[in-house]
């Protein structure tokens, strides 16, 4: 028995060392530098605002770029996502999904989806051009 409690404060303290090193990565150390790390398609607003009904496949990869996503499973499904995050923390999100009908681009969703329905954007294109 007096050989065993020498050995209980070591053990312990490993026990607890090892419960806090595999926590590590939800505390953040104080002074720490983070970067900002950027994955998947950088979709700007006026990429998404040259999209158009009618436009086939190729024409929207010449705007967009090549989808983070292209699903074998959904060939008439594209799916351009962008994640900003600084460790944990989320800086900005986007996710825009285009659907094609026989190579035809016909819908786009997601949150900066261009209306199609509003005249006036119709009207701004034409002036651009």
């Amino acid at each position: 028995m007096s050989q065993v409690i020498p050995l209980i404060r070591p053990f312990a303290v490993g026990c607890l060392l090892a419960g806090l090193i595999g926590c590590g990565n939800s505390f953040g150390f104080p002074g720490v530098y983070r970067i900002n790390v950027e994955q998947g398609n950088v979709v700007t607003k006026e990429m998404a605002e040259q999209l158009r009904p009618g436009l086939n496949r190729r024409q929207v990869r010449y705007i967009m770029g090549t989808p983070l996503i292209e699903d074998s499973f959904h060939e008439d499904r594209w799916d351009y996502r962008y994640l900003l995050r600084n460790g944990n923390e989320v800086l900005s999100e986007t996710h825009l999904t285009l659907w094609f009908e026989e190579d035809e681009l016909v819908r786009v969703e997601g949150p900066d989806a261009p209306n199609w329905d509003d005249p006036q954007s119709e009207t701004s294109a034409s002036e651009a051009s």
